[in-house]
């Protein structure tokens, strides 16, 4: 899906903190994700797209070959992106759209996913809730990878090894592992 357009966010709801991940940043992640020593950990995943928004992370996984993404957010202005974006880049048959808070996520009803994007409001403590509950309830599979993007560096909570972390700009990355 090379140089298609997303949606944009627009002015939309304050509330909704919708802050897409810069170009820059995107690229990086998936430089790490498909260059990296663990080899190309993208191709043919299942992804967990957490606090999605535009959904941005997990359409450019699929571009480049994840079978599946399931994007979870709670947010009203949130939702409609994700949905103009999934038709925008015509993935549907391959998308899940979960309006749900993604620190409170329920068991998980399918296959556990592979690779997660986290992109939590900066700075809340949501993101180390969010994995604690998608790892009580058997959202992710063993040896899962997890990429957070907050602004500063980030802990690996329980249950996860920190494989990498790395700034860009005032945005920290942080990769992490399923502790097997």
């Amino acid at each position: 899906m090379r140089g298609l357009k997303l949606a944009e966010v627009g002015v939309g709801d304050v509330d909704a903190h919708l802050r897409p991940t810069s170009d820059r940043v995107r690229e990086a992640i998936f430089n790490l994700l498909t260059n990296g020593s663990s080899g190309n950990r993208v191709t043919e995943a299942r992804v967990l797209d957490l606090f999605a928004g535009t959904g941005a992370l997990g359409l450019e996984a699929l571009s480049r070959g994840a079978a599946h993404a399931t994007f979870v957010d709670d947010g009203i202005a949130a939702h409609a992106l994700l949905r103009e974006n999934i038709h925008l880049t015509k993935v549907g048959a391959q998308c899940r759209v979960v309006r749900r808070d993604a620190t409170n996520l329920g068991l998980c009803e399918g296959e556990p996913y592979d690779l997660v994007f986290l992109d939590p409001p900066y700075s809340r403590g949501l993101g180390e809730q969010a994995l604690n509950s998608a790892l009580q309830s058997k959202w992710l599979s063993i040896e899962a990878n997890v990429v957070w993007e907050e602004a500063s560096p980030q802990p690996p909570p329980p249950g996860f090894i920190l494989t990498d972390q790395r700034r860009y700009g005032d945005t920290w990355i942080t990769l992490l592992t399923v502790r097997a």
